[in-house]
C-alpha cells in the first residue's frame, strides 16, 4: 500500500511538472507572437459596407447625393440619431520568420483630426510568417453630436467626402492590437494610425 501511494504521488508530481512546463512553453510562445505583432506592418486596404443613417455611401460618387438620400439624412437629424457603420479592412503584414497572433483590437475613430469615438474587437487572428492577412474591423458610432448644430448641409458634405474605396480625408482610424499571454491581455504600447498610402505611424 505504501509503495502504491509513493508511486501515485510520483506520477502526480510528474504530471504537475509537465503541466507547468507546457504552460511555460505556451507562455513563451505567446510572448514571441506578441513581439512579432509589434514588428508587423499595418495598412488600410479599403472600407466596405459603409452606411450613414441608412445611406449606402459607396453608391454616392463625386458628392452626387439623391433626393432620397437627403431625406434619410434629414430624418436622421430630426430623430437625433445619425448612425454610421463600416467594415474597415486592415492589411497586417508579418515580415518575420515566426507567426504573429492577435486576440483583440482597440480602435479610435478620428473625424477632422479629433477623436470622435472608440471601441474594440475580440476576434482571434494568426498572421503567418512572410505573409499578409486582411483583418476586418467593424466600426460603429453615432454622428448626431457632430452635425446637430450645422445641420443637413454639413452632413451632406461629410457623406460626399468619401471615395469609391470607402476612405475619406476627414476620417482616420487608430488601432491597438492585443494578445493574450498566459492569463493576461497585453496590448501594444501605442496606437497605430492606419493609412492607405503612407503606411503606418505610431502615436
Amino acid at each position: 500500500m505504501k509503495k502504491r501511494l509513493i508511486r501515485f504521488f510520483a506520477i502526480a508530481a510528474a504530471c504537475v511538472s509537465l503541466t507547468a512546463c507546457d504552460f511555460f512553453l505556451q507562455t513563451v510562445d505567446q510572448a514571441a507572437n506578441l513581439a512579432n505583432l509589434v514588428n508587423c506592418e499595418y495598412s488600410l486596404k479599403n472600407v466596405d459596407n459603409l452606411q450613414v443613417a441608412g445611406v449606402n455611401v459607396k453608391n454616392i460618387t463625386n458628392g452626387n447625393i439623391t433626393a432620397g438620400d437627403v431625406l434619410k439624412l434629414t430624418q436622421a437629424l430630426l430623430s437625433k440619431t445619425v448612425p454610421m457603420a463600416m467594415d474597415v479592412n486592415i492589411d497586417i503584414t508579418n515580415p518575420t520568420e515566426r507567426t504573429a497572433a492577435l486576440t483583440a483590437m482597440d480602435w479610435i475613430l478620428d473625424i477632422d483630426n479629433s477623436q470622435f469615438a472608440q471601441g474594440n474587437s475580440s476576434k482571434n487572428y494568426t498572421i503567418e510568417q512572410k505573409k499578409t492577412t486582411t483583418v476586418p474591423l467593424g466600426v460603429n458610432t453615432d454622428l448626431y453630436s457632430m452635425f446637430s448644430k450645422e445641420g443637413i448641409s454639413s452632413l451632406k458634405k461629410f457623406v460626399g467626402s468619401f471615395k469609391n474605396d470607402g476612405t475619406s480625408s476627414k476620417v482616420g482610424l487608430r488601432i491597438k492590437p492585443s494578445l493574450n499571454v498566459g492569463t493576461y491581455v497585453v496590448p501594444m504600447p501605442n496606437y497605430i494610425k492606419v493609412e492607405k498610402k503612407t503606411g503606418t505611424s505610431r502615436s
